[in-house]
């Protein structure tokens, strides 16, 4: 239910607006009778549309839209006047108000503009998502079985609201399967907000994701929303969350237990309606074992889980990629498009992508795009460093018997290691090993080692 804002200092007018609002348009109205008021509940409230009374005691209506503006708090304002002075609204208009009415007006036009502003606010939000997605590295492309599976995963959990956890290597399109939830989840239309959690710096994470109030701390001049609040309504992607310290890593658990924010500097909590969708490439059980994560907030986190396959399980689908890779690049770089010889197309195809999967290729396309002076590229544009690689993996697998069996045994290994986010145990019970000691004795004999933790 859409929650409306009426802020009138007669309450004759603002109860009746309250009424006739409820009975004819269904919503959910709160009434504030001064400016100061009204900013207060907005500071602490989620609203969907204001309606403001220009003339108020104290702080007026102008300051009211000068301060929403200023705090860019989104929400569209319908301003009313019982004066007749036009230019006042006008005035109005341009300090951010959605439309202006007269006190004089039916109910009916009040419902109305009230649905317009509604409607108006969907559409753009809708319009950002979706150049958000169009803007992003890649749709989720692929039609391998692999992806096929994804998509059937992704779709299962869309429409549920509980809390997501999306694992994967990096690289390998997290951020991506979190948008197509949020697409497909039953708040599509509503704001999908990413953060990077080992992007925020320590003494900041905590204002970032919950807000904080002006005079918090020193810096803090003015009132600041946080992520949560932002993203009230639709989606709070939560990238990297394993990097999370523990202070914001206890208030997390806090907000998806009671669907509550408290602002730094508040102690006051803020109801927010937010899914929260999560990624790592961490093993959180490992980092839960060496008291890295809470166990608590990885039970809650982890209510629904899915997958990110890296890029060379599906290295079938490296054709399509590149090929839409290409189609962008060229564009973005305002050159005609160019063609790519098939053993080109081939020789990636054969690469095992291991140091950032669908971003490396991404990468790679790039360069060959402004590596080829015509208007195709050969191999002869592919870069002497990934040639060699490519050689030197060639040669490898031309060894003796003996040395292909070990190889061999040690890319079946790393590559369930990759599989399991190199957890030791659920990986030795997936290759049908008797426990973890086995696994870590062929590790030692091939000298497999956890890149991760080692970076």
């Amino acid at each position: 239910m859409n929650r409306i804002l009426i802020v009138e200092d007669v309450p004759a007018l603002h109860e009746q607006y309250s009424y006739d609002l409820n009975r004819l348009g269904g919503y959910e109205t709160v009434t504030a009778a001064t400016g100061g008021e009204a900013l207060r509940k907005v500071e602490e409230e989620r609203f969907d549309c204001i309606i403001l009374d220009l003339e108020l005691p104290g702080v007026d209506g102008f300051e009211v839209l000068k301060t929403l503006q200023s705090d860019r708090i989104d929400v569209p304002v319908i301003v009313y006047t019982g004066t007749g002075n036009y230019d006042r609204c006008v005035r109005a208009v341009k300090l951010g108000a959605f439309s202006f009415i007269d006190k004089a007006e039916p109910i009916e036009r009040v419902v109305r503009e009230v649905e317009n502003a509604l409607e108006r606010t969907r559409l753009r939000r809708e319009v950002s998502s979706l150049r958000n997605r169009l803007g992003g590295e890649t749709p989720l492309l692929g039609s391998s079985p692999v992806m096929n599976t994804l998509r059937e995963k992704i779709a299962r959990v869309a429409p549920v609201p509980s809390a997501l956890l999306i694992v994967g290597e990096s690289g390998s399109g997290k951020e991506l399967v979190a948008r197509e939830v949020h697409r497909l989840g039953r708040n599509g239309d509503g704001p999908f907000l990413a953060v990077n959690s080992a992007a925020l710096p320590d003494n900041l994470v905590e204002s970032e994701l919950f807000g904080h109030e002006r005079g918090a701390f020193t810096g803090a001049d003015r009132l600041r929303k946080g992520a949560f609040e932002a993203a009230s309504g639709g989606t709070l992607f939560l990238d990297e969350v394993g990097e999370l310290p523990a202070a914001a890593q206890a208030k997390l658990l806090r907000v998806l237990e009671e669907s509550t924010v408290t602002r730094v500097g508040s102690n006051r909590p803020i109801s927010v309606e937010t899914r929260v969708v999560a990624a790592t490439n961490r093993d959180l059980d490992a980092e839960v074992d060496a008291k890295q994560f809470r166990r608590d907030l990885l039970y809650r986190l982890n209510v629904h889980q899915i997958r990110v396959p890296p890029l060379r399980e599906h290295l079938d689908d490296v054709p399509e990629l590149v090929e839409h890779f290409l189609t962008v690049t060229c564009e973005r770089f305002h050159m005609r498009r160019k063609e790519i010889a098939p053993e080109v197309t081939a020789d990636l195809a054969r690469c095992r992508w291991e140091k950032n999967n669908v971003r490396e290729l991404r990468n790679m396309v790039e360069r060959l795009v402004i590596a080829s002076d015509g208007d195709r590229i050969e191999r002869r544009d592919i870069p002497d460093t990934f040639a060699a690689g490519a050689k030197k993996r060639a040669l490898t697998a031309e060894g003796s018997f003996l040395e292909r069996k070990k190889n061999a045994e040690k890319q079946i290994i790393e590559e369930a290691l990759e599989q399991n986010q190199w957890h030791i145990t659920r990986t030795a019970q997936a290759l049908g090993l008797a426990d973890h000691s086995s696994l870590h004795k062929i590790m030692k004999r091939h000298g497999i080692r956890n890149r991760r933790r080692s970076s």
